[in-house]
């Protein structure tokens, strides 16, 4: 692995491999870390040898690992459906340069481009695993409090969600297209 290359990890409450793929690391601002994933990186999901799910992501993107939130923030380039995908998760934990570990808590704030409508996906998900994984009544409270605050973030464009995030995805996509960065 590449000193700019990131593992970033995702887990489900009680430990189990969610989610992981490689990102590279494209800098770090008062808001936090920013990764890049280029069109083609491959996102797996569950243990390694029973994967549940392996998929090309079909677009650039660029993913905000803020410095102690409860969510992350990524935002997609064009084509995509998506314009800002934002996770509700515990902080994140760097456990060496080359890996970031959340916490997924299953509730998503999005973005739609076409007509920047915001919308919270997976309350249903999010509902059902707080009983499954026992989620603590503080986890529930910060949680819902990042739902909620990512909801008017990104409906009201505050910074970085209103185009300071452009800032780090289009410069990253303009390498990318010029073939200068592959999927990792």
């Amino acid at each position: 692995m590449g000193d700019d290359e990131v593992r970033v990890v995702w887990r489900k409450f009680d430990g189990g491999l969610h989610w992981r793929h490689p990102m590279t690391r494209l800098g770090e601002d008062e808001f936090g870390v920013w990764l890049g994933a280029a069109a083609g990186t491959v996102y797996r999901r569950g243990e390694p040898g029973r994967e549940t799910a392996v998929m090309a992501v079909e677009d650039d993107r660029v993913l905000l690992v803020p410095h102690d939130a409860w969510w992350t923030a990524e935002f997609q380039a064009a084509p995509a459906r998506l314009d800002a995908y934002c996770d509700v998760a515990t902080p994140a934990t760097w456990s060496a340069a080359g890996e970031v570990t959340m916490v997924d808590l299953d509730l998503d704030v999005c973005r739609i481009r076409e007509d920047m409508s915001v919308f919270v996906d997976d309350e249903d998900e999010f509902a059902d695993h707080r009983v499954r994984y026992g989620y603590p009544a503080d986890v529930v409270e910060r949680a819902e409090a990042a739902a909620a605050w990512l909801t008017t973030a990104l409906r009201d464009g505050f910074v970085p969600f209103g185009s300071h995030y452009r800032s780090w995805l289009d410069p990253f996509s303009t390498i990318t297209r010029a073939g200068n960065l592959r999927p990792a």
